[in-house]
Protein backbone atom coordinates (compact mmCIF):
# COMPACT_ATOMS: atom_id res chain seq x y z
CA UNK A 1 0.00 0.00 0.00
CA UNK A 2 1.76 3.21 -1.16
CA UNK A 3 0.99 6.79 -0.33
CA UNK A 4 -2.35 8.55 -1.88
CA UNK A 5 -1.24 10.39 -4.64
CA UNK A 6 -0.49 14.33 -3.85
CA UNK A 7 -1.87 17.68 -5.36
CA UNK A 8 1.04 20.26 -4.62
CA UNK A 9 2.15 18.45 -2.39
CA UNK A 10 -0.17 18.23 -0.07
CA UNK A 11 -2.72 15.12 0.12
CA UNK A 12 -6.27 15.91 -0.86
CA UNK A 13 -8.17 12.55 -1.25
CA UNK A 14 -12.10 13.40 -0.67
CA UNK A 15 -12.50 9.97 1.19
CA UNK A 16 -10.08 10.85 4.15
CA UNK A 17 -12.47 13.68 5.87
CA UNK A 18 -12.26 12.80 9.67
CA UNK A 19 -15.70 12.29 10.06
CA UNK A 20 -16.95 15.41 7.55
CA UNK A 21 -20.19 15.73 5.75
CA UNK A 22 -20.50 15.85 2.26
CA UNK A 23 -18.97 19.46 1.08
CA UNK A 24 -16.85 19.44 4.04
CA UNK A 25 -13.10 20.58 3.34
CA UNK A 26 -10.99 16.98 3.53
CA UNK A 27 -8.13 16.46 5.96
CA UNK A 28 -4.94 16.66 4.54
CA UNK A 29 -3.69 13.11 5.28
CA UNK A 30 -1.19 10.76 4.00
CA UNK A 31 -0.78 8.62 7.33
CA UNK A 32 -2.80 6.77 9.87
CA UNK A 33 -2.44 5.44 12.95
CA UNK A 34 -3.21 1.51 13.07
CA UNK A 35 -2.09 -1.69 14.73
CA UNK A 36 -0.22 -3.82 12.36
CA UNK A 37 2.35 -6.61 12.26
CA UNK A 38 5.54 -5.60 11.19
CA UNK A 39 7.29 -9.01 11.26
CA UNK A 40 6.46 -12.66 12.16
CA UNK A 41 7.46 -13.67 15.66
CA UNK A 42 5.47 -17.29 15.93
CA UNK A 43 6.68 -18.32 19.14
CA UNK A 44 6.04 -14.59 20.52
CA UNK A 45 3.55 -13.27 18.64
CA UNK A 46 3.11 -9.98 20.54
CA UNK A 47 6.33 -9.20 19.11
CA UNK A 48 5.65 -8.36 15.89
CA UNK A 49 2.88 -6.22 16.95
CA UNK A 50 3.24 -2.73 16.01
CA UNK A 51 0.97 0.15 16.93
CA UNK A 52 2.16 3.18 14.99
CA UNK A 53 1.89 4.95 11.05
CA UNK A 54 1.02 3.77 8.28
CA UNK A 55 -0.24 5.05 4.76
CA UNK A 56 -3.36 5.96 4.26
CA UNK A 57 -5.99 4.21 2.19
CA UNK A 58 -5.29 5.26 -1.89
CA UNK A 59 -8.28 6.17 -3.80
CA UNK A 60 -9.15 2.32 -5.94
CA UNK A 61 -12.38 2.59 -8.37
CA UNK A 62 -15.40 0.30 -7.04
CA UNK A 63 -14.02 0.98 -3.48
CA UNK A 64 -14.72 3.56 -0.31
CA UNK A 65 -12.75 4.17 2.41
CA UNK A 66 -14.20 4.43 5.41
CA UNK A 67 -13.56 6.08 8.73
CA UNK A 68 -13.27 3.29 11.25
CA UNK A 69 -14.82 4.71 14.48
CA UNK A 70 -14.82 1.51 16.25
CA UNK A 71 -13.11 -2.18 15.67
CA UNK A 72 -13.22 -5.03 17.35
CA UNK A 73 -10.47 -8.24 17.92
CA UNK A 74 -10.67 -11.82 16.70
CA UNK A 75 -8.74 -14.76 17.17
CA UNK A 76 -8.18 -14.32 13.29
CA UNK A 77 -5.86 -11.68 14.83
CA UNK A 78 -4.40 -14.08 16.91
CA UNK A 79 -3.58 -16.41 14.07
CA UNK A 80 -2.05 -13.82 11.72
CA UNK A 81 0.41 -12.90 14.25
CA UNK A 82 1.26 -16.45 14.49
CA UNK A 83 1.76 -17.09 10.74
CA UNK A 84 -1.37 -18.71 10.30
CA UNK A 85 -2.77 -17.45 6.83
CA UNK A 86 -0.28 -14.41 6.53
CA UNK A 87 3.76 -14.90 5.48
CA UNK A 88 6.35 -12.24 5.74
CA UNK A 89 6.63 -10.97 2.42
CA UNK A 90 2.52 -9.52 3.15
CA UNK A 91 3.87 -7.65 6.14
CA UNK A 92 3.47 -4.96 7.82
CA UNK A 93 -0.41 -5.75 7.56
CA UNK A 94 -3.09 -3.75 9.34
CA UNK A 95 -4.75 -6.57 11.65
CA UNK A 96 -8.80 -6.38 11.93
CA UNK A 97 -11.77 -7.51 10.39
CA UNK A 98 -14.30 -6.05 11.90
CA UNK A 99 -15.20 -2.48 11.72
CA UNK A 100 -17.82 0.38 11.79
CA UNK A 101 -17.54 3.74 10.70
CA UNK A 102 -18.41 7.07 8.27
CA UNK A 103 -18.71 6.40 5.00
CA UNK A 104 -17.19 9.11 2.06
CA UNK A 105 -20.58 10.64 1.92
CA UNK A 106 -21.14 11.02 5.92
CA UNK A 107 -23.19 8.59 6.12
CA UNK A 108 -23.29 5.50 9.29
CA UNK A 109 -21.89 2.06 7.93
CA UNK A 110 -20.86 -1.57 9.09
CA UNK A 111 -17.69 -2.71 7.25
CA UNK A 112 -18.13 -6.26 5.90
CA UNK A 113 -14.94 -8.30 6.06
CA UNK A 114 -14.83 -10.36 3.29
CA UNK A 115 -13.49 -9.46 0.09
CA UNK A 116 -13.59 -11.25 -3.26
CA UNK A 117 -15.21 -14.65 -4.07
CA UNK A 118 -18.28 -12.89 -5.87
CA UNK A 119 -16.49 -10.74 -7.96
CA UNK A 120 -17.63 -7.79 -6.24
CA UNK A 121 -14.80 -4.97 -6.59
CA UNK A 122 -12.04 -7.33 -7.50
CA UNK A 123 -10.37 -9.08 -10.05
CA UNK A 124 -12.55 -11.66 -11.93
CA UNK A 125 -11.87 -14.89 -10.22
CA UNK A 126 -10.21 -13.86 -7.25
CA UNK A 127 -11.00 -15.91 -4.35
CA UNK A 128 -12.59 -15.32 -1.00
CA UNK A 129 -9.94 -13.51 1.23
CA UNK A 130 -10.69 -11.72 5.04
CA UNK A 131 -9.45 -8.13 5.74
CA UNK A 132 -5.68 -8.36 7.10
CA UNK A 133 -5.43 -11.70 4.60
CA UNK A 134 -4.90 -10.08 1.18
CA UNK A 135 -6.19 -6.26 2.27
CA UNK A 136 -5.04 -3.92 4.91
CA UNK A 137 -7.60 -4.72 8.00
CA UNK A 138 -9.41 -2.30 10.43
CA UNK A 139 -7.82 -1.75 13.29
CA UNK A 140 -7.13 1.80 11.59
CA UNK A 141 -7.82 5.65 11.37
CA UNK A 142 -9.58 3.91 7.70
CA UNK A 143 -9.72 1.23 5.85
CA UNK A 144 -10.81 0.86 2.07
CA UNK A 145 -13.15 -1.84 0.55
CA UNK A 146 -15.52 -2.43 -2.47
CA UNK A 147 -18.64 0.02 -1.78
CA UNK A 148 -20.75 -2.83 -1.98
CA UNK A 149 -19.20 -4.18 1.29
CA UNK A 150 -20.66 -1.01 3.31
CA UNK A 151 -24.07 -1.81 4.90
CA UNK A 152 -26.00 0.96 6.51
CA UNK A 153 -25.60 1.00 10.59
CA UNK A 154 -28.97 1.12 12.46
CA UNK A 155 -29.08 4.21 14.10
CA UNK A 156 -30.24 2.11 17.23
CA UNK A 157 -27.05 0.64 17.12
CA UNK A 158 -23.53 2.88 18.71
CA UNK A 159 -20.23 2.44 16.70
CA UNK A 160 -19.15 -0.15 19.22
CA UNK A 161 -21.85 -2.11 19.36
CA UNK A 162 -21.98 -2.94 15.47
CA UNK A 163 -18.24 -3.15 15.77
CA UNK A 164 -18.71 -6.36 17.31
CA UNK A 165 -21.18 -7.87 13.96
CA UNK A 166 -19.37 -8.58 11.45
CA UNK A 167 -17.02 -11.67 12.91
CA UNK A 168 -18.54 -12.75 15.89
CA UNK A 169 -22.46 -12.25 15.51
CA UNK A 170 -22.66 -13.11 11.67
CA UNK A 171 -21.08 -16.19 11.87
CA UNK A 172 -23.40 -16.88 15.00
CA UNK A 173 -26.16 -15.88 13.16
CA UNK A 174 -25.26 -18.10 9.81
CA UNK A 175 -24.61 -21.28 12.23
CA UNK A 176 -27.57 -20.92 14.08
CA UNK A 177 -30.37 -19.92 11.12
CA UNK A 178 -28.86 -21.14 7.96
CA UNK A 179 -26.80 -24.27 8.81
CA UNK A 180 -28.72 -25.42 11.71
CA UNK A 181 -31.67 -24.46 10.24
CA UNK A 182 -32.90 -23.83 14.10
CA UNK A 183 -36.56 -21.55 15.51
CA UNK A 184 -38.35 -21.08 18.37
CA UNK A 185 -38.55 -24.34 20.96
CA UNK A 186 -35.74 -25.86 19.55
CA UNK A 187 -32.74 -26.68 21.54
CA UNK A 188 -28.88 -25.56 21.08
CA UNK A 189 -25.78 -26.43 22.77
CA UNK A 190 -23.07 -23.56 22.91
CA UNK A 191 -19.73 -25.27 23.59
CA UNK A 192 -17.36 -22.50 25.38
CA UNK A 193 -19.21 -19.57 27.11
CA UNK A 194 -17.18 -16.29 27.03
CA UNK A 195 -15.65 -16.78 23.35
CA UNK A 196 -17.31 -14.24 20.98
CA UNK A 197 -19.17 -16.98 18.93
CA UNK A 198 -20.32 -18.72 21.61
CA UNK A 199 -21.21 -15.17 23.25
CA UNK A 200 -22.96 -14.18 20.58
CA UNK A 201 -25.18 -17.54 19.92
CA UNK A 202 -25.98 -17.78 23.46
CA UNK A 203 -27.48 -13.89 23.15
CA UNK A 204 -29.28 -14.73 19.51
CA UNK A 205 -30.42 -18.08 20.49
CA UNK A 206 -32.42 -16.30 23.36
CA UNK A 207 -33.61 -13.81 20.96
CA UNK A 208 -35.11 -16.22 18.24
CA UNK A 209 -37.04 -18.21 21.26
CA UNK A 210 -34.40 -21.44 21.33
CA UNK A 211 -33.68 -23.27 24.55
CA UNK A 212 -29.93 -22.79 24.97
CA UNK A 213 -27.75 -24.95 27.05
CA UNK A 214 -24.17 -23.67 27.58
CA UNK A 215 -20.55 -25.01 28.53
CA UNK A 216 -17.52 -23.55 30.04
CA UNK A 217 -14.11 -25.33 31.33
CA UNK A 218 -14.20 -21.94 33.64
CA UNK A 219 -16.50 -22.21 36.48
CA UNK A 220 -16.85 -18.82 36.99
CA UNK A 221 -18.45 -17.96 33.59
CA UNK A 222 -21.09 -20.68 34.48
CA UNK A 223 -23.76 -18.00 36.05
CA UNK A 224 -22.54 -15.38 33.16
CA UNK A 225 -24.24 -18.11 30.95
CA UNK A 226 -27.36 -18.10 32.94
CA UNK A 227 -27.43 -14.52 32.50
CA UNK A 228 -27.01 -14.56 29.00
CA UNK A 229 -29.83 -16.24 28.80
CA UNK A 230 -28.87 -20.08 29.02
CA UNK A 231 -31.31 -22.28 30.35
CA UNK A 232 -28.46 -24.75 31.32
CA UNK A 233 -24.71 -24.01 32.02
CA UNK A 234 -22.20 -26.82 32.84
CA UNK A 235 -18.85 -27.43 32.94
CA UNK A 236 -16.90 -28.95 29.50
CA UNK A 237 -17.63 -32.71 28.97
CA UNK A 238 -20.61 -33.06 31.03
CA UNK A 239 -23.64 -34.42 30.19
CA UNK A 240 -26.72 -32.69 29.19
CA UNK A 241 -30.07 -33.08 30.53
CA UNK A 242 -31.17 -33.91 27.00
CA UNK A 243 -29.91 -34.36 23.39
CA UNK A 244 -29.80 -31.34 21.57
CA UNK A 245 -31.23 -30.32 17.79
CA UNK A 246 -28.10 -28.48 17.23
CA UNK A 247 -24.62 -27.59 18.59
CA UNK A 248 -22.31 -24.55 18.01
CA UNK A 249 -18.89 -25.71 17.85
CA UNK A 250 -15.73 -23.22 18.13
CA UNK A 251 -13.32 -24.54 20.60
CA UNK A 252 -12.36 -27.79 18.44
CA UNK A 253 -9.93 -30.83 20.82
CA UNK A 254 -11.76 -29.60 24.31
CA UNK A 255 -15.35 -29.85 23.39
CA UNK A 256 -15.56 -32.00 19.73
CA UNK A 257 -16.37 -35.18 21.73
CA UNK A 258 -18.61 -33.96 23.87
CA UNK A 259 -20.41 -31.98 21.14
CA UNK A 260 -20.85 -35.17 19.23
CA UNK A 261 -21.97 -37.16 21.78
CA UNK A 262 -24.87 -34.39 22.68
CA UNK A 263 -26.21 -33.71 19.61
CA UNK A 264 -29.58 -35.88 18.59
CA UNK A 265 -29.85 -38.09 16.08
CA UNK A 266 -30.12 -36.63 12.96
CA UNK A 267 -28.85 -33.15 14.35
CA UNK A 268 -26.20 -30.77 13.22
CA UNK A 269 -22.85 -29.65 14.51
CA UNK A 270 -22.24 -26.68 13.33
CA UNK A 271 -18.78 -25.51 13.54
CA UNK A 272 -16.47 -22.34 12.98
CA UNK A 273 -13.13 -22.87 14.15
CA UNK A 274 -11.02 -24.81 16.38
CA UNK A 275 -9.23 -22.59 19.13
CA UNK A 276 -8.00 -25.23 21.10
CA UNK A 277 -6.49 -27.13 18.37
CA UNK A 278 -7.60 -29.53 16.01
CA UNK A 279 -9.60 -32.50 17.27
CA UNK A 280 -7.96 -35.72 17.06
CA UNK A 281 -10.49 -37.88 17.06
CA UNK A 282 -13.31 -37.20 14.48
CA UNK A 283 -15.57 -39.68 15.87
CA UNK A 284 -17.15 -40.48 12.55
CA UNK A 285 -19.14 -43.72 13.53
CA UNK A 286 -21.08 -42.01 16.30
CA UNK A 287 -21.68 -39.46 13.29
CA UNK A 288 -22.62 -41.90 10.27
CA UNK A 289 -24.79 -43.60 12.84
CA UNK A 290 -26.81 -40.88 14.28
CA UNK A 291 -26.91 -39.40 10.43
CA UNK A 292 -25.27 -36.36 12.12
CA UNK A 293 -24.99 -33.06 10.07
CA UNK A 294 -21.80 -31.28 10.29
CA UNK A 295 -21.20 -27.92 8.85
CA UNK A 296 -18.43 -25.21 8.68
CA UNK A 297 -19.27 -21.66 8.53
CA UNK A 298 -17.04 -18.51 8.13
CA UNK A 299 -19.02 -15.40 8.49
CA UNK A 300 -21.74 -14.88 6.17
CA UNK A 301 -23.20 -12.71 3.00
CA UNK A 302 -23.61 -9.19 3.15
CA UNK A 303 -27.34 -9.59 2.94
CA UNK A 304 -27.15 -11.67 5.87
CA UNK A 305 -25.51 -8.86 8.18
CA UNK A 306 -27.84 -6.27 6.87
CA UNK A 307 -30.29 -8.80 8.78
CA UNK A 308 -28.17 -9.63 11.56
CA UNK A 309 -28.07 -5.29 11.97
CA UNK A 310 -31.93 -5.22 11.72
CA UNK A 311 -32.80 -7.84 13.83
CA UNK A 312 -30.72 -5.85 16.98
CA UNK A 313 -31.93 -2.88 16.12
CA UNK A 314 -35.90 -4.27 16.11
CA UNK A 315 -35.62 -6.72 18.95
CA UNK A 316 -33.62 -4.44 21.10
CA UNK A 317 -30.73 -7.23 21.65
CA UNK A 318 -27.75 -6.01 21.73
CA UNK A 319 -24.17 -7.41 21.15
CA UNK A 320 -22.12 -8.32 24.74
CA UNK A 321 -19.44 -5.82 25.14
CA UNK A 322 -16.22 -7.46 27.29
CA UNK A 323 -14.42 -4.15 27.04
CA UNK A 324 -13.46 -1.07 24.91
CA UNK A 325 -9.90 0.19 24.74
CA UNK A 326 -7.92 2.72 22.86
CA UNK A 327 -5.69 1.47 19.58
CA UNK A 328 -2.65 2.15 21.75
CA UNK A 329 -4.01 -0.99 24.06
CA UNK A 330 -4.60 -3.14 21.20
CA UNK A 331 -2.06 -5.31 22.47
CA UNK A 332 -3.36 -5.83 26.34
CA UNK A 333 -6.60 -6.77 24.58
CA UNK A 334 -4.57 -9.54 22.39
CA UNK A 335 -3.69 -11.33 25.29
CA UNK A 336 -6.83 -11.07 26.97
CA UNK A 337 -8.41 -12.59 24.05
CA UNK A 338 -5.77 -15.10 24.10
CA UNK A 339 -5.96 -16.06 27.93
CA UNK A 340 -9.67 -16.39 27.38
CA UNK A 341 -10.69 -13.92 29.86
CA UNK A 342 -13.14 -12.30 28.38
CA UNK A 343 -16.98 -12.66 27.82
CA UNK A 344 -18.07 -11.12 24.85
CA UNK A 345 -16.46 -8.50 22.67
CA UNK A 346 -13.37 -6.86 23.11
CA UNK A 347 -13.71 -3.57 21.06
CA UNK A 348 -10.99 -1.08 19.95
CA UNK A 349 -12.34 3.22 19.96
CA UNK A 350 -10.31 4.44 17.62
CA UNK A 351 -10.85 8.11 19.00
CA UNK A 352 -9.82 10.88 16.61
Amino acid sequence: MGLPPKESGRQTHSALRRGAKPGATPAIMETMRAAYVSHLVPDAPLDGLVIGERPAPEPREGWATVQVKAAALNHHDLWALRGVGLSDKQCPMILGTDAAGIAPDGSEVIVHGVIGGDGVGVAPGEGRSLLSEKYQGTLAEYVSVPKANLIPKPAALTFEEAACLPTAYLTAYNMLFRAARLGPGHSVLVQGIGGGVATAAIVLGKAAGLEVYATSRHASKLERGKALGAVWTGKTGERLPKRVDAVIESVGAATWGSSVRAVRAGGTIAVCGATSGDAPPAELTRIFFNEVHVVGCTMGTRADLAALANFLATTGTRPVIDSVLPLEKVPDGLERLAAGYQTGKIVISISK
